[in-house]
């Protein structure tokens, strides 16, 4: 099985940004402990802080793995073509969040990538994308 993991903006600051909220580790030292745990996938991983990438991202992932692991950081809440781009692609996408989005402002409550994604996840730290993983092996 073949998984890409993609972030979007400002999950490169992992570790550093609002550590009450995201945690203090990077995504860096955590994608090498799920590499580890799941070392039976190829996992790979992408981030941008651009939404034009993260759609270039998502049109290149149909056809070539299995599944995609989507957290769009600000854009699910904004992004109308990151939207459209799950919708008009075969590789199915799991959005996951590190915090619960319904705990926070009320901007981040509507999602335009929820409509289209094949599940949800949120609230469970990174422990989401451990869930996000292990919901394609029960497909």
């Amino acid at each position: 099985m073949k998984l890409l993991i993609i972030n979007g903006p400002n999950l490169n600051l992992l570790g550093k940004r609002e550590p009450g909220i995201y945690g203090n580790q990077t995504f860096e030292d955590f994608f090498a402990t799920l590499q580890a745990r799941f070392s039976d996938i190829d996992l790979s991983y992408y981030q941008s802080n651009i939404e034009g990438e993260l759609i270039t991202k998502l049109q290149e992932a149909d056809d070539v793995y299995d599944g995609v692991v989507l957290n769009a950081g600000a854009y699910t809440h904004t992004s109308i073509g990151i939207g459209d781009a799950i919708k008009a692609v075969a590789v199915p996408v799991v959005e996951v969040h590190i915090s619960n989005t319904f705990g926070r402002e009320e901007f981040r409550h509507q999602s335009y990538i929820s409509p289209h994604a094949k599940g949800v996840i949120l609230g469970f730290g990174v422990q989401s994308y451990i869930l996000a993983v292990q919901s394609f092996l029960t497909m």
